[in-house]
Formats: structure tokens, C-alpha cells, sequence
């Protein structure tokens, strides 16, 4: 009697299925299929750059498309900008025809063999240059800092450099930490309960801490000193801090605003240390504020709304009601640019205020504009199990809703590009989703337990994770592939950060180490 093969493990499985899909994507071009017009508009202005230019379809990949377009631009090899293409849609595609069609590779597959054009028409592509630096996949602990008596609740790079991170701790203090060292530099001593909330002013001269005792404190980021006394006012605990953007700021007079569990936000003078204004409205507690750059602050709350203010006079603009549990997290397509201010991967700092905020509005202005309109986005996650993208300037019901998780969502971020959303769940998942309209791009599986956190890295190449199953994992959003994984925590990791440089990731949980990871 022949002997019976056994069935293939799980392993061999996995690996067969992983050939084939290797060997299909493999598909050549054909040869015989002739050239292609191509028209590029800049994403940005909507403007177009050079004539048409008849192209060859096997030549067609992105790599030549961007030689080619940097060429039309006179870019030398030197000053070459990467840039990433996708199909401007018109009346002919039907209804969706206002978000592009994103071309990963190259224009056979993406929009030839889809038939959504063919070699007799011209072809209208729309360019968006990608960070013109790159940042580097974080592999390793360089620093494993202890000095917290309980779980680290809330961690922030300062907006200026990789050097410099400041964490909020269950042990009523926050820490301000040297990550050059691996040293911590300043205890900041005085709430009376956890430190719930930590916020770094996008100046880089303030940190603010909200805690438990109901208080706001406001620290010298250089000094590690506190600013004035407790700001008091709230009934609850504070739960959520926001800066107002560089750009908008009365010089001398910055504000700040506190979300609380007594169902109000807080607006305070930091120079004054007074309260200007009190938005109530809600009717539970509010778990998120965020502060925008087109004159709008937006909070999420309990009540399963989120409520849009105007921040000259604090009065309601709008209710976004679509959610059909408590909303846990907002997210802006500037929050980047919000948060570093006038601080780019340059490193140059203007001499005087007045180019200081200048140079803070043109970087928003520059990141807030698509197709030569200002237009500052908004996502919400919440314990419904979905996300919606709202646009709120234009109106009130959401543009798209995002369905996928299959437990609460935790978390929710925009890439610093503005392109993709990253959101972290419970139910062991990240996602990533095209931020223009809210389609679905890809599941990130990895971890086993629920994913608190999540952080792009500025270059938006890279995102981030940290979970309650004790590792941080780095994935690559272009292939949604895992990049490095990386274990060293002891117990559940509840908050990470990655520096606007892109040098460093930061990290805090619940076995009170702050970890510094670099590449």
C-alpha cells in the first residue's frame, strides 16, 4: 500500500499561496501596445506642467514618469523630487470621479488593463511630491529609561527636535527626558493625581500637563519649572489638551485648551493663566479637543457628537452627529504641520516672531491646500466600531464612512502628507485608509492583543503601533508589509510618538520605562 502524503502544514500553506501571488504580480507588459499622451496637473494648484508627452506603455512605470516630470521641471539629478502619481477622474468614470485613482506602479496595470482609459485617450495625471527626505525604519532600543513610579499614561516629542520628549505618568508627574543621553532632565512636580494629558507648545517654549486633580499646569520646557499656579476650573478630570496653532496665535498671548470629563472645554490665556472661554455643550465627556488652522475648534465627546467652535468667540458653528456610540478620537489632516509650527526637517528657526508665524502659515497653508482650495479634514473614531471623514467647512454630514474594525476604535491619525488615515482598534488591527475619500487600502495583522496607539512617520512612508500585547511594530504603508518588530517593553504599551524629524520613537506603558528607539 503507497504511502498517504500528509496534508501541508500551515507553513508550507502560507508559503505556496505567497509564490503564487508573487508569480502573478509579476505580469509583464506586452510589447505591442504602443504609446501613451500624458498630461500632469499639480495636485496642489491644479495647474499643468509642460505639454503632453507621448510615452511608450512599456516604459510607463512611476520611476520614469517622476524622471520625466522632474525633467519638465528642470530639476537637476541633485534637487530630483519623488513624486506619487494618480489618475485625475472625469464625467466619463461616474460618480466617484472626484477622488484620483492611485497608481502604485505603473500605467499598464493601474489604469490600461482596468480599463478606465485606453491608448487613444490622452491621460491626465496629478502629481503630489512626497517628503523630500526619508526617514529610516527604527530598529533598536537606544534607551530604556526608568524613573516613573507607575504606567506612563501620555508621551510627546517636543516639536523641534528628536532630543527632547516629555511623558505623563500615573504617578502625578510628568517627565521631561534628554533622549541624546538617555537621561531624564526635569520631574514636573505638582498635580496631585495621574497625568492624564501632555502637550508641547508648537513654539517649543511650553509643555502643558492636565491630570486627574481636575488641573492645568503649564512647565518651561527649557527650565523643567512651572509657569505661574495650577489653572483651576474644571468640575472633572482633564482629558485631552490642544495648543493654538503657531500661525494664529496673538503674539505674546498664546491659548490653550483643556477637554474634560465635567462635559466643558476651557480655553486659557497661557501668559494670563486665566480662562477666556468656556464651550459647553455636550452632555458627556468630552474625550478628544482639537485645534484647527482655519479658525475652528473641534471636540468629541460621550454624547456621540462631535461639536465644531469658533475659536474667535467661542460660539457653536456645528453638531456632526453620525456616530452611534461614544467618539474616542479626532484626527486633522494638519495636525503635523499644526504641531511643529514653524519647525520643518530643515532645522532652520526664523530670527523674528513675525517671520516665525509666516513661515507657520505658509506650511499650513501649503499642507491644508488640495486642488487650489483650503480644506482642513476631520476624522472621528469611536466605540461604534467605525470612523467617519468629515469636511466640516463645507458640511455637516460626513464624506465617507469608514467600516472595518470589528471591535471599539481607539485611535486615529492622519499621515503628515495628508493621503492615508491610520486607525488602531481593539480588535488587534490597524488599518490604513486613502484619506481623499475613505476607501479601505489594507488590514496591518500583527499583533495579538488590542492596539492602543498609533504614529506615522513625518515622511508618512512609515507608521508605528503599540499595543497591549507589550511590542511596538513598524510597517511599511506603501506595501502594508510588517518593517521591524520591535519587543522590549515588559507590560502593555499605552502611548507612543514618533519625532517630527523622523529620527527617534518614543514610547511609555504600563511597566514605567520610557523606551527611545532609533534606527
Amino acid at each position: 500500500m503507497a504511502t498517504v502524503q500528509p496534508p501541508p502544514s500551515k507553513r508550507q500553506r502560507t508559503a505556496t499561496a505567497l509564490k503564487a501571488r508573487e508569480q502573478q504580480a509579476v505580469d509583464a507588459i506586452p510589447e505591442n501596445l504602443g504609446s501613451v499622451r500624458i498630461q500632469f496637473h499639480d495636485h496642489a494648484t491644479g495647474q499643468t506642467a509642460g505639454p503632453p508627452v507621448s510615452i511608450p506603455v512599456a516604459d510607463a512605470s512611476v520611476k520614469n514618469l517622476e524622471l520625466l516630470l522632474n525633467s519638465l521641471q528642470g530639476n537637476g539629478d541633485s534637487e530630483r523630487i519623488p513624486y506619487r502619481f494618480s489618475l485625475l477622474l472625469d464625467e466619463r468614470d461616474g460618480k466617484d470621479s472626484s477622488a484620483p485613482a492611485d497608481i502604485p506602479t505603473d500605467i499598464y496595470q493601474s489604469v490600461l488593463r482596468s480599463g478606465l482609459r485606453t491608448t487613444e485617450d490622452s491621460i491626465n495625471l496629478q502629481y503630489t511630491p512626497q517628503a523630500v527626505f526619508k526617514v529610516k525604519a527604527v530598529s533598536r532600543c537606544s534607551a530604556s529609561i526608568t524613573g516613573h513610579g507607575e504606567a506612563i499614561l501620555a508621551t510627546q516629542f517636543s516639536p523641534a527636535s528628536s532630543a527632547k520628549m516629555v511623558s505623563g505618568s500615573g504617578d502625578s508627574t510628568a517627565r521631561i527626558w534628554d533622549c541624546e543621553t538617555g537621561t531624564p532632565m526635569h520631574t514636573l512636580k505638582g498635580h496631585t493625581s495621574w497625568v492624564l494629558a501632555v502637550a508641547w507648545s508648537p513654539d517649543d517654549s511650553t509643555i502643558a500637563t492636565g491630570s486627574m486633580d481636575n488641573t492645568v499646569r503649564l512647565w518651561g520646557a527649557q527650565s523643567g519649572k512651572p509657569i505661574g499656579s495650577p489653572m483651576k476650573g474644571h468640575s472633572k478630570w482633564v482629558s485631552n489638551l490642544a495648543w493654538e496653532p503657531y500661525h494664529a496665535q496673538t503674539q505674546g498671548q498664546p491659548r490653550v485648551a483643556s477637554a474634560s470629563k465635567d462635559a466643558t472645554v476651557r480655553i486659557w490665556n497661557a501668559t494670563l493663566q486665566r480662562v477666556e472661554m468656556v464651550l459647553s455643550g455636550h452632555k458627556g465627556s468630552i474625550s478628544c479637543v482639537r485645534w484647527g488652522g482655519t479658525g475652528f475648534i473641534y471636540t468629541a465627546s460621550h454624547d456621540k457628537s462631535i461639536k465644531v467652535w469658533r475659536t474667535e468667540d467661542g460660539t457653536l458653528a456645528h453638531t456632526l452627529n453620525a456616530h452611534a456610540h461614544w467618539v474616542n478620537h479626532l484626527a486633522l489632516s494638519t495636525d503635523f504641520v499644526l504641531r511643529t509650527g514653524y519647525h520643518d526637517h530643515t532645522g532652520e528657526v526664523p530670527a523674528s516672531p513675525d517671520e516665525k508665524r509666516a513661515k507657520a502659515k505658509q506650511r499650513f497653508q501649503t499642507a491644508a491646500t488640495t486642488g487650489g482650495e483650503l480644506v482642513e479634514r476631520l476624522v472621528s473614531a469611536s466605540d461604534d466600531f467605525t470612523m467617519y471623514l468629515w469636511e466640516p467647512s463645507k458640511s455637516t454630514k460626513p464624506t465617507a464612512r469608514l467600516l472595518g474594525h470589528q471591535k471599539q476604535v481607539n485611535h486615529v491619525t492622519f499621515s503628515p502628507d495628508g493621503l492615508y488615515i491610520a486607525s488602531a482598534g481593539f480588535d488587534n488591527h490597524v488599518k490604513l485608509w486613502n484619506a481623499r475619500d475613505g476607501k479601505f487600502i489594507s488590514t496591518l495583522r500583527g499583533h495579538v492583543a488590542a492596539v492602543y496607539q498609533c504614529a506615522f512617520s513625518p515622511d508618512s512612508r512609515l507608521l508605528v503601533s503599540a499595543s497591549k500585547d507589550t511590542t511596538l511594530k513598524v510597517w511599511d504603508v506603501r506595501s502594508g508589509k510588517l518593517a521591524t518588530d520591535l519587543p522590549g517593553h515588559r507590560d502593555e504599551v499605552y502611548a507612543v510618538d514618533w519625532s517630527p524629524d523622523g529620527l527617534r520613537v518614543g514610547s511609555g506603558g504600563k511597566d514605567k520605562a520610557v523606551r527611545v528607539w532609533r534606527h
